[in-house]
């Protein structure tokens, strides 16, 4: 796939536009978007430019993390605090991110999202207020290992870092979740299906694939 050189401002801006245009492939109300990528790549970062771009446009949008739905220390951590397969399959809370953020975005549903469950440094829930998306309104999620789990996403954006990269790039006190990105790549080749492909390996200068 040929990538362009494009800077992050740039980027987003450029990501803006498309979405500004984004209908629900359902015939809802509200487009919800995918930035995938590990933790390295910071697609946190991305979605936070996107969204500042979209409300300078006037187009409201929410961006949730994944990271505020991890399932309790207790089932997450049963395996132990080093366990890549459990990182892969049961850190995330997806029910919870069905029924919070994905289920009130449903045509005719309520609009009414819950940004964040569960505080992984407290282990408590977060007690945060639902927050009104309005009709129009864009959900931004964004998080590692997105694609795998069959959200409904209207547009998927996936930040790559090669494996050199993402071994750079990762804190050596999380190398122990290497593994599940390989396998996320073996098993689900994010980068060959998402709708965006944004390459990461320098993080002063990304591509995209346009």
């Amino acid at each position: 796939m040929r990538l362009e050189a494009i800077t992050w401002d740039r980027l987003a801006e450029r990501l803006a536009e498309r979405l500004d245009e984004l209908k629900p492939a359902d015939g809802g109300a509200w487009p919800r978007v995918a930035f995938d990528g590990a933790p390295a790549a910071q697609p946190g970062d991305l979605a936070e430019r996107v969204a500042e771009a979209l409300r300078v446009r006037g187009r409201p949008s929410l961006v949730v993390g994944a990271e505020g739905f991890l399932r309790p220390a207790s089932l997450r951590l049963e395996h132990g605090r080093r366990d890549a397969e459990s990182y892969y399959g049961g850190w995330f809370d997806t029910n919870a991110l069905w029924r919070e953020v994905f289920g009130p975005l449903d045509p005719g549903g309520t609009g009414r999202v819950l940004p964040d469950l569960w505080d992984p440094a407290t282990d408590r829930a977060t007690r945060s207020p639902y927050v009104q998306l309005p009709p129009g309104g864009l959900l931004l999620l964004h998080g590692p290992l997105l694609l795998r789990h069959w959200f409904p996403f209207d547009l998927t954006v996936h930040l790559l870092l090669s494996p050199g990269a993402l071994r750079r790039r990762t804190p050596e006190t999380d190398h122990w979740t290497l593994p599940a990105f390989e396998r996320y790549a073996d098993e689900t080749d994010p980068a060959g299906s998402a709708d965006v492909l944004v390459r990461a390996d320098d993080p002063r200068h990304p591509a995209w694939s346009g």
